[in-house]
């Protein structure tokens, strides 16, 4: 696996410098600061890559930007509302200017309104560090008193309304607001911020819009750039829901293993591929992330490896984000199923045998605790998860032919 990290830019807390003493192999970046649906310049782009092979010094790092993520998705392009053509057309430009700049694998998502939902972004840890948390409960009692959706009762059991109801009851005014402001924080380093006044615009924009129309949307604008993505020799891969299952009434299209093959076989193209990501899909217990990766490994171009832990073994609903060998995916399993990709990827031949794999997400812990990193971002954790991933693989790569 190609080992890669994730980088926000200037900005991020983790600088260049630290993410080579990490052993980082490449970057994965993204222009945050350019508008969803806005065209990549090429001035952009480079300048993106400049950042990025240089030390603080002014020395040459040796580091590239070698996966883009992401590339956003416009929610005009999602609901096939307003300018979703021209976004089309502009997300068409980026790729060209992507590809010219020579970097050739594009994460992006599909997830309508909000890109990942979290209601903790620092729960404590009993080592005395924090991680990101999913709460069903919290997120209920957001969904049934602080957004107040209409719809929001038939979506919950009445135990669920029960202990959201008792749950809102018991938080204060700055814990109310808090809970707000984790479940609408969206990607990463984004140019957008959602306000609940906001939210509630576009959920009324999703109304009549169900599952089957918004896969079919998907299908559709795969079928705009999958061919360009072709021509130009991109690797698109799409990111799961996270987590994988609706919420605020919103369908999600890409949470299980049938959802990815419906889409590959949709636009059956080397082109059209998966972004793994084990904490994602691994959040949903009917998810078999080591038998996803040997059944659709051949279409996966990104991994994203993470862990997290379930409340409940048999059902979706909450979960934290455990240390990346210590969750609910058997991450060994997991990487032992990509070590046997590759090794067939060589055996054919496949320029794309060395999958890029970034640690994904990771635990505050140490100085990571006062930085402020972006939420799941911190240096120290993510270098920790990285650490168990390479002595992982190292272990297993000598079963396997290299």
């Amino acid at each position: 696996m190609r080992q890669t990290w994730r980088w926000f830019g200037p900005n991020d807390t983790a600088s260049i410098d630290d993410m080579l003493q990490s052993g980082v192999q490449g970057v994965v970046s993204a222009l945050h600061h350019v508008p969803t649906g806005a065209v990549w310049s090429p001035e952009e782009i480079a300048r993106r890559q400049g950042e990025i092979a240089a030390r603080r010094n002014g020395e040459a790092s040796g580091l590239a930007w070698e996966v883009i993520e992401s590339l956003p998705v416009s929610e005009d392009i999602k609901k096939q509302s307003g300018d979703w053509r021209e976004h089309i057309a502009n997300y068409r430009a980026s790729m060209e200017n992507i590809a010219a700049a020579g970097i050739e694998v594009i994460c992006y998502n599909f997830m309508p309104v909000l890109d990942w939902t979290r209601t903790d972004l620092a729960w404590r840890l009993p080592h005395g560090g924090t991680c990101m948390r999913f709460d069903l409960v919290d997120f209920a009692a957001f969904d049934l008193f602080v957004l107040a959706r209409k719809g929001a009762p038939a979506d919950y059991c009445e135990d669920l309304k029960s202990r959201a109801k008792a749950r809102f009851a018991s938080m204060s005014d700055d814990v109310k607001s808090a809970l707000a402001t984790n479940v609408t924080c969206g990607l990463p380093g984004a140019a957008e911020n959602l306000t609940l006044k906001g939210v509630r615009a576009h959920l009324a924009e999703y109304d009549g819009i169900d599952a089957g129309q918004l896969r079919g949307n998907l299908i559709a604008f795969l079928e705009e750039i999958v061919p360009t993505a072709e021509k130009l020799g991109l690797r698109l891969c799409c990111h799961p829901d996270d987590p994988p299952f609706p919420l605020l009434g919103l369908p999600r299209v890409m949470s299980t293993e049938a959802d990815y093959r419906a889409i590959l076989e949709a636009v059956d193209s080397p082109a059209n591929g998966i972004t793994l990501c084990s904490g994602s899909l691994g959040a949903r217990p009917d998810n078999d992330l080591p038998g996803m990766m040997r059944r659709l490994g051949h279409r996966v171009h990104f991994l994203h490896l993470r862990n997290v832990k379930r409340d409940t073994a048999d059902q979706v609903g909450s979960f934290f984000e455990a240390e990346h060998l210590d969750g609910d995916v058997d991450m060994v399993a997991l990487i032992g199923e990509i070590l046997g990709e590759e090794a067939r990827r060589r055996q054919e031949g496949r320029d794309d045998h060395n999958i890029p794999m970034r640690p994904d997400h990771g635990q505050d812990i140490l100085d990571d605790l006062g930085r402020r990193s972006q939420p799941g971002y911190p240096t120290i954790g993510r270098m920790k998860g990285l650490a168990e991933l390479r002595g992982v693989m190292r272990a297993l790569e000598h079963g396997f032919p290299q």
